[in-house]
């Protein structure tokens, strides 16, 4: 039988290296190198709070109150619209994506927007909290806090790698062209995780 904690870091990579909303940003910040710092520190924690609610029980209470989770969708219909559309008309002006300082988001929006797209996903909750919290259960009681320690490790290397790795990428994102085609890809990843999320 696989160790609970090398499987708790297998099934959580496994469900946060995916194409979404909260990646797509982290990889946008760590492509402009702004804020990466704080941007990943907040999706990794978030991360490891879900987690530990999935694996102290959390996700059976949540499971019962359907409402809430319903609540949630929409609120995360609404932010990855709203998101999805700033990111396709920022990609009508090239020059708004170079390096220049002025362009640049402050602080505090960046640490707001990644702690929307982390807290106003309904996946967060469905996939961290429901679905790990379930797995963690089968290793037993004390079993479940390795199988919860392995996933939060998987999420603190997912993030660290996918901010800071992004600046490798940097030499060939040098032209505005190609911050364009980011934002577009960007901005119709979020739209079509709106719609799916809308379609239920």
């Amino acid at each position: 039988m696989l160790d609970a904690f090398v499987a708790g870091l297998l099934t959580g990579l496994s469900l946060i290296v995916a194409i979404g909303a909260q990646n797509a940003f982290v990889l946008r910040q760590g492509l402009l190198r702004q804020y990466v710092g704080p941007v990943v520190a907040i999706c990794a924690v978030s991360d490891l709070v879900l987690i530990a609610a999935g694996v102290a029980g959390i996700g059976a209470i949540v499971q019962h109150a359907p409402t809430a989770l319903t609540v949630v969708r929409w609120f995360g219909v609404a932010f990855l619209t709203a998101y999805g559309v700033r990111s396709l008309w920022r990609s009508r002006h090239a020059e708004a994506l170079t390096a220049s300082r002025d362009a640049e988001p402050r602080l505090r929006g960046a640490m707001l927007q990644a702690t929307a797209l982390t807290w106003l996903n309904p996946h967060v909750y469905l996939d961290t909290v429901l679905l790990l919290g379930s797995i963690a259960a089968h290793h037993g009681p004390a079993g479940k806090w390795r199988f919860g320690a392995g996933a939060g490790l998987g999420s603190i290397l997912w993030f660290s790698g996918l901010g800071y790795g992004a600046r490798l990428l940097s030499p060939v994102l040098t032209r505005p062209r190609a911050w364009q085609v980011l934002d577009v890809l960007i901005g119709l990843t979020m739209l079509a995780i709106a719609i799916s999320l809308a379609r239920g």
